[in-house]
């Protein structure tokens, strides 16, 4: 039997640092209140001129050198992102084409901040399928660009970047099992108001925001997030205990530490990285990823569970040995 299993990963992280005290400059806001409320201390701003492909490839870079393979070894391309360069073609493709890559599958989910999660599903099945022998994966955003800096409610939270994974197939998992969910009847507490087919054509630049019921939203989140960690494990007999790590999506801290509680898991078994960059949507958890497995907390042959969840609403989950 074929399995799937993560051979690299990387990260990317614009230059340009916002920090809570810039935050108190235009807005009415104060570092305190955003540390109580969200955890998060700085996050990172795409330049005017920087596009979400840009942070993929040099993410995509950083796993394939991790991974010790070359660009012409992928031979399957799939990105998680709400924020791509362009409505079409697929940013997958412009990322193919930035790394040189030629003729091989390319495309992209669009699963808000669950969008990662959804894609490497996704490849799992293509390598299970025995479709593709090395995967690069990426999650990735610009989510800077849609916000409204004079809304505290949302122009706190946020910030860019992008984590990548290489996957390939293995005799052994890897990749245990994968659980996708979503709901759109919750499509109201988090969204973007325009699209292609409503009001694009009337909207200006900056016209628009992301609109988020903050609170309904930390309720769902929790009990959604706990819910489909525990419908991972159960569905491979395997307690909590056993678990050496919980990644899950960093939107805000108090979101994962409820998930946390929820899920009977002690902090010391949780990789929080949403104070360096705030919720960077789809890029979230590889980037988590990759900044536990660079400082050695993250080790070969352990058990991690990754989660997240997203405007949608969508969920989902991976369970996997590293």
């Amino acid at each position: 039997m074929i399995y799937s299993k993560i051979a690299g990963t990387g990260r990317y992280l614009p230059e340009r640092i916002m920090t809570n005290a810039d935050l108190e400059k235009i807005v009415d806001t104060s570092d305190e209140w955003i540390r109580t409320r969200t955890g998060v201390e700085r996050r990172h701003v795409a330049t005017e001129d920087q596009l979400t492909s840009d942070l993929c490839v040099e993410a995509a870079k950083n796993a394939i050198e991790d991974a010790g393979i070359t660009a012409e070894d992928i031979d399957l391309i799939v990105v998680g992102t709400t924020s791509p360069d362009l409505i079409f073609p697929n940013i997958a493709t412009i990322i193919q084409e930035k790394l040189g890559i030629h003729g091989c599958p390319a495309f992209s989910i669009e699963a808000a901040c669950t969008g990662f999660i959804y894609a490497l599903t996704t490849t799992d099945k293509f390598i299970r399928a025995g479709e593709t022998k090395c995967a690069l994966v990426i999650g990735a955003e610009i989510i800077t660009k849609l916000i409204d800096w004079t809304d505290r409610t949302t122009c706190v939270l946020f910030g860019d970047g992008a984590g990548a994974v290489i996957v390939k197939p293995a005799d052994e998992p890897g990749i245990i099992s994968t659980h996708l969910g979503a709901d759109g009847k919750y499509k109201e507490l988090l969204y973007y108001p325009v699209g292609v087919s409503k009001d694009l054509y009337k909207a200006g630049v900056g016209d628009s925001r992301i609109i988020m019921s903050g609170n309904e939203v930390f309720k769902v989140a929790v009990k959604t997030l706990g819910n489909v960690a525990t419908i991972a494990l159960e569905a491979n007999g395997i307690d909590k205990d056993d678990l050496d790590w919980l990644i899950p999506h960093q939107a805000n801290l108090r979101i994962i530490q409820a998930t946390a509680k929820r899920l009977g898991l002690p902090m010391e078994k949780v990789i929080v990285t949403v104070q360096d960059h705030g919720n960077t949507s789809a890029a979230s958890v590889p980037m988590a990823l990759d900044v536990a497995v660079r400082d050695g907390r993250i080790k070969r042959g352990q058990l991690i569970l990754m989660e997240a969840f997203g405007g949608g609403f969508t969920w989902g989950s991976v369970l996997m040995r590293f």
